[in-house]
């Protein structure tokens, strides 16, 4: 059973001893299985998210919200149930500050049928993009002040009335804060414009630039704590010409920061992505049949021809490690 057929239970508060055990008892006494819970505390921080199978509870709906709503109450903590079919739609909220070509390239995408999601909401730490989501019949909010800095509480707040499932930095040019992170990682992708882990955190075409780099590109990925060293999703690569200017790094990559973080949107909202070790990969049957066809994590298929196989050293041992 995937998770997308699984009832989600997540719980976030203020860390404090017993409060897995007191929701897992809860639920082990209404008949409902646990098939998978993570679990975590940072800054004192406690995140649990349970996906769990309903089909057999000793509860109604209605009851067993009630009685995680009370118990939440008592713990402090708050306690969020969704059944299966509260995600038959699930929810896209998209950061954004001035550029617009990534917002732009997912609601043309949504309007043609392309995204397995709705664009419920757009948030801005500027203004400046406010006509472009409404162009798109999409609600914006601008949470920044005269400095473009955020009021992340207000952000929070609109994560949660409008339900986010999955948050998209698209060009935010802002650093998201550990309590946003934290309660939403692995649902937060974020477009960098470089070939990760190069040229990581500001003016990263400038970095490239000011380093010779004959070939750059850009990567979606999926955002940490850590400053863009979230595990990769998908990259794209773009030669850099005799004489280019930061400008002519931005006139390339650009298009392409909106294909690749188009392409890392789909692949999450498939299921077809796992982590393993920071690094991810296709779920097992992802590679297979014609939806799965269409995923470009990397360059495509000519670059794999263009790459020489010989030669080689013949008598090149197998690495026994990853030093290789």
């Amino acid at each position: 059973m995937s998770q997308r057929e699984l009832t989600e239970i997540t719980v976030i508060g203020d860390d404090d001893t017993g409060l897995v055990a007191r929701v897992t008892s809860l639920l082990f006494e209404r008949g409902i299985n646990i098939e998978d819970l993570d679990q975590a505390v940072r800054d004192d921080l406690f995140r649990m998210t349970m996906h769990v199978d309903t089909g057999g509870m000793d509860a109604s709906r209605d009851a067993l919200r009630a009685d995680l709503q009370k118990l939440g109450e008592d713990l402090g903590v708050d306690v969020r149930v969704r059944f299966p079919d509260d995600r038959e739609t699930r929810s896209i909220a998209v950061l954004v500050t001035k550029e617009s070509h990534c917002l732009r390239q997912l609601c043309e995408a949504e309007a043609d049928g392309d995204l397995d999601a709705e664009i419920s909401v757009a948030i801005g730490n500027h203004p400046d993009l406010r006509s472009v989501a409404e162009e798109y019949g999409v609600p914006f909010h601008d949470v920044g002040d005269a400095d473009g800095n955020p009021d992340e509480d207000e952000l929070l707040d609109l994560l949660g009335e409008y339900d986010a499932d999955l948050v998209v930095l698209a060009r935010y040019m802002r650093i998201l804060g550990p309590n946003v992170v934290f309660r939403y990682e692995g649902r937060i992708i974020n477009v960098h414009p470089s070939l990760l882990p190069a040229f990581p955190g500001a003016k990263a075409y400038r970095q490239a630039k000011e380093a010779g780099v004959r070939i750059a590109g850009v990567t979606a990925h999926y955002v940490t704590t850590d400053l863009d060293q979230g595990p990769i999703v998908a990259q794209r690569a773009f030669n850099v010409p005799d004489g280019a200017t930061v400008e002519t790094l931005k006139e390339r990559g650009q298009p392409l920061e909106a294909d690749v973080l188009l392409e890392a949107v789909r692949l999450h909202l498939a299921d077809d992505l796992t982590v393993h070790r920071g690094r991810t990969e296709l779920r097992e049957g992802a590679d297979e049949g014609e939806t799965a066809a269409a995923y470009q994590l990397g360059m495509g298929p000519e670059l794999d021809r263009a790459t020489p196989d010989e030669p080689t050293d013949e008598n090149l041992v197998a690495p026994t490690s990853d030093d290789d």
